[in-house]
């Protein structure tokens, strides 16, 4: 200890009766408060930062107290009248300062983090910037709470000095304990260490389109130890950090929101498909989901019973994709039953020997049709 505070305990210590400890310890609080409040005038006169202003403004009760626990811990030594309280006081007031500059700290975190992320809004059609630092943000924020957390209630437990030599002893008799409290410890730092590393490397974001175990869906929230993928029938997957480092999943939404839609149409092969691409082109430019980039209609493969022919077409985010995608289905296939409804999927069969030709079938009353069929001459099935 050094020499003015030795000087100090001395002089407060001659002090005894009539002014008993209880009011030496009053006298040391009221000092506290005092310099806090000085303090506290003095910032404000010259803090010109928002940052500054923000964190003075939600610390204020939390610095009185921290100053006044202050005064009580430095005046502890000099209470020589009351030796229980003087310990009682040096131990709960050491582990209370320490626990108010830990809840300081994570104040100030708190308030760095809600100033940065603030301007960031992903509510909009091009938010890729903005998801990514958001993504960050959170991560970094809630992984750097925990781990401030841990180290304030570890290193306040371990000013009291039973729980410091039970501490020790644990420490130096490790062994067995130890290798077990690592392989408890091990799901929860694993999340933590995958936290950090979606954190830099960002292989998921916020909002960002995902499949996963054969869920699509969105990602919600990133946690301090799960994700929360929203699913699109409004159901929630809770997936650990460490799944999206050690599994292979699928992000719609990497590089851009953006993304290309496919409808896949199974028609007969009479089919006109140049009418099919030119309807296609006039659905998209109908549609306000269309975001006028991708539209293109191909013949992608040919069965034994139909023609596969596959739609592309582009939105600015996956549900705008998903919705345009439906739009489409339903307004092509309407499109097809009014305007070539022979085009739709047919299954012919022709059986040997029944006396009839197809050009006779092809123009035959429904009637005919069926007695032929009860005859077991035709099959057609449309």
């Amino acid at each position: 200890m050094s020499e003015p505070l030795n000087r100090f305990y001395s002089a407060f210590a001659e002090i005894d009766f009539p002014v008993t400890a209880s009011i030496k310890l009053a006298i040391a609080i009221a000092f506290g408060l005092l310099v806090h409040w000085l303090l506290r005038a003095a910032v404000q006169r010259m803090a010109r930062r928002e940052f500054t202003l923000r964190l003075l403004a939600r610390t204020k009760w939390l610095g009185r107290l921290a100053f006044a626990m202050l005064g009580a811990w430095l005046i502890a030594p000099a209470l020589r009248s009351a030796p229980a309280l003087s310990a009682w006081v040096s131990s709960a007031m050491g582990a209370g300062i320490i626990v108010l500059i830990g809840w300081t700290l994570l104040i100030a975190l708190n308030t760095y983090f809600d100033l940065t992320s603030r301007d960031l809004r992903i509510d909009e059609e091009d938010n890729l910037v903005a998801r990514k630092r958001l993504t960050q943000i959170r991560l970094l924020r809630r992984i750097a709470s925990v781990t401030l957390v841990l180290l304030t209630a570890a290193t306040a437990v371990m000013t009291i000095p039973s729980v410091r030599e039970l501490g020790l002893s644990l420490f130096a008799s490790a062994g067995v304990a130890g290798i077990i409290l690592g392989l408890a410890a091990r799901p929860v730092l694993s999340n933590l260490i995958a936290g950090v590393q979606i954190a830099l490397t960002q292989p998921i974001r916020l909002d960002d389109a995902v499949v996963v175990e054969g869920e699509w869906g969105w990602i919600e929230d990133i946690r301090g130890t799960y994700v929360v993928i929203r699913i699109w029938d409004l159901r929630r997957l809770i997936v650990p950090l460490s799944y999206f480092i050690e599994h292979p999943f699928q992000n719609w939404t990497r590089e851009s929101a953006s993304l290309i839609g496919s409808v896949v149409f199974y028609v007969d092969y009479t089919v006109p498909v140049a009418a099919v691409r030119a309807q296609l082109e006039i659905l998209l430019k109908d549609s306000p989901k269309w975001d006028g980039k991708v539209a293109n209609l191909q013949v992608t493969d040919i069965k034994q019973d139909t023609v596969e022919l596959r739609a592309l077409m582009s939105a600015t985010n996956s549900p705008r994709c998903w919705d345009l995608r439906c739009e489409v289905r339903e307004r092509m296939l309407d499109w097809l039953q009014k305007t070539y409804p022979d085009a739709l999927p047919k299954r012919r069969a022709v059986i040997a020997g029944g006396g009839q030709s197809d050009a006779a079938m092809a123009g035959a009353p429904a009637a005919d049709m069926t007695r032929w069929a009860r005859k077991g001459v035709v099959a057609d099935q449309g």
